[in-house]
């Protein structure tokens, strides 16, 4: 779909590193760039940057490839958008083309005006003077008691239910039937074919990215429907797993801290009251994307989520994503209120500031959700919340820190402090000895293969697959070597390899290998993301040996094929194996059968 000079030539005048270096605070190490990986949440950095070949990888979760990888990754993008992008940074012409496409292919720029005018067509409608618009305006202004300037900086709108005015308005804009459904501002009947409305009889919430573009909807229903909120699904614009709610503007104002509530309508009432730091998860529990699109903004995150069970458990899965990617995490604790919305306007803008700063660290939280589940004047009861509270405290790994929490502890319970000091230690060497074992087990794992999803023929016979992927690693960074595999006295075709995706990679190097390098476009077609990051894995395997020359290319080779050939020579020695023991059996069987007969 793109031609592969042009692919080249972006590639060419775009810097990784100022791809990158939004997403990820770089390190100069050697002649690469250290960081912590922006696609899975670690502490120590195991995500390299090469300049010198305009490339990435991560020893931690597998991402690697080029400027174009990244940025499809990074922010949901295919990759005509993502060269697009580039392209525009680069100041290069870039021209769509559609021409041969079987499937419709949505210009990501006509979303986003189409996502705009929806918004624009929702705002209009909720001060439309019908009794549904007026009752959808009662519902901000009388039961939520919003201000008219603050459903107006929220774009906060209402969709009646009107399908045939709905499609024909927005076809009278020049927009398309696939690309209203795509947008999902619209369906299709899988009966007669026809679009109905994804939004009808609700208040509508825009979501806007921090660019400012409108690339979703949120609704939510005015009577007791058990459905409350309907969220946009994932389209061309729009991943939610990697967008927060409201983050358009709390990224101003969220440099010390960030509120994370779990609605709507919680962060707009914080924001009327002036805590313009508040965003929301759009519809779902926090993910990793989420957690680490945060740590970009702040270094502490206050979460205010409701204080029932479920509300309990949003805040444990919040804490364990948002502390490994670097962030200080509190919970809000509200008494007096079922929600911030309502505690603001019970009590005040300025209690909730107090309320704020008095919010529980990660410890407190946890010893308060212990106690709350055990009666400590009962022997028993306290026995296990002192065992529960030991497992906690073992986790941390500052040893003051440790000390803090088990004299509080000690406080509470009521026990010598120096048996819970003694209870932790072993907990600690539980712990210690349990990782190491699992660490070991996930080593043997992944050299065996087993799990691997990416290349799952690699478990049937490891060392082979390794052998095969040296042989690939050389042909991928040298293109002496690419020239001498075609020469007589070489000759590898894809039979010479052993997995499935080692033969893929072998003719994709052999059909769009230039001494330049890839066909980029071909590449991303061919391969899926995981499948270019274990490519890159591959050649950055080698990148560090200097002993690449000729000789142990051909040395490679001769040791792959002689592998192959054992390979198959016992495969053929199994099936002869299994096709004599069949005609035994059959001759027993014969023989059993002539004696019952005589």
């Amino acid at each position: 779909m793109i031609d592969k000079s042009l692919v080249d030539e972006v590639l060419s005048r775009t810097s990784i590193e100022a791809v990158i270096s939004p997403y990820v605070t770089l390190k100069r190490a050697g002649s690469t760039l250290k960081g912590l990986c922006p696609f899975h949440s670690e502490r120590t950095p195991s995500f390299v940057v090469y300049p010198g070949d305009n490339s990435f990888y991560c020893f931690g979760c597998g991402a690697g490839g080029d400027a174009i990888t990244f940025l499809k990754k990074a922010e949901n993008m295919n990759f005509e958008d993502a060269v697009e992008v580039l392209a525009k940074r680069a100041g290069i012409p870039f021209v769509r083309s559609d021409s041969g496409a079987d499937t419709p292919r949505f210009d990501r720029n006509r979303i986003l005006e189409l996502n705009r005018e929806a918004a624009r067509y929702f705002h209009a409608r909720l001060f439309d003077n019908t009794p549904a618009a007026a009752a959808a305006r009662a519902y901000f202004t009388e039961k939520r008691g919003l201000s008219l300037s603050v459903i107006k900086h929220f774009g906060l709108g209402f969709a009646p239910y009107d399908p045939r005015g709905f499609v024909s308005y927005f076809k009278g804009l020049g927009y398309r039937e696939d690309e209203l459904v795509a947008a999902f501002l619209c369906g299709k009947s899988e009966k007669n074919g026809e679009l109905y409305q994804s939004f009808r009889d609700r208040v509508i919430f825009p979501i806007i990215d921090v660019a400012g573009n409108v690339i979703a909807f949120g609704g939510r229903v005015l009577d007791s429907s058990p459905q409350k909120y309907k969220n946009s699904s994932d389209t061309p614009v729009f991943k939610k797993s990697k967008n927060l709610y409201a983050l358009n503007f709390a990224r101003q104002s969220c440099a010390e801290r960030l509120i994370l509530c779990e609605g709507y309508m919680d962060v707009i009432a914080m924001h009327s009251a002036g805590f313009t730091n508040a965003v929301a998860t759009l519809g779902t529990a926090i993910t990793p994307e989420q957690a680490r699109l945060i740590s970009h903004y702040t270094k502490r995150v206050i979460l205010s989520y409701d204080s029932d069970e479920a509300g309990q458990k949003a805040t444990a899965r919040a804490i364990s994503l948002l502390e490994p990617v670097g962030l200080s995490v509190s919970v809000l604790h509200i008494n007096g209120a079922k929600d911030p919305d309502e505690y603001i306007r019970k009590f005040g803008a300025d209690a909730f500031r107090s309320l704020l700063d008095k919010s529980l660290s990660k410890f407190e939280f946890n010893l308060d959700k212990v106690l709350s589940r055990h009666n400590i004047e009962v022997p028993q009861e306290k026995i296990a919340a002192a065992a529960e509270l030991c497992r906690v405290i073992s986790g941390v790994y500052s040893e003051a820190e440790r000390d803090i929490y088990i004299s509080e502890v000690s406080k509470r319970l009521g026990i010598d402090p120096a048996g819970i000091r003694n209870d932790v230690l072993r907990e600690m060497q539980r712990r210690a000895k349990r990782d190491k074992q699992e660490s070991l087990e996930a080593i043997r794992q992944n050299t065996a293969g087993y799990g691997d999803r990416i290349n799952p023929d690699r478990a049937r016979d490891p060392l082979l697959s390794n052998c095969e992927n040296t042989v690939l690693s050389l042909l991928l960074l040298y293109p002496a070597h690419r020239d001498a595999a075609k020469r007589p006295e070489i000759a590898l075709t894809e039979d010479d390899f052993f997995t499935g995706l080692g033969k893929r990679i072998f003719a994709f190097i052999r059909d769009h290998y230039t001494a330049e390098g890839p066909d980029t476009a071909a590449l991303n077609e061919l391969f899926t993301d995981e499948e270019i990051g274990r490519m890159t894995e591959i050649r950055v395997s080698r990148m560090e040996l200097t002993d690449n020359g000729d000789a142990v290319f051909k040395e490679s080779v001769e040791a792959l094929r002689r592998a192959m050939q054992q390979k198959r020579l016992a495969e053929q020695s199994t099936t002869l194996s299994g096709l004599e023991a069949l005609v035994q059996a059959m001759r027993e069987r014969e023989g059993n059968k002539q004696k019952n007969e005589e």
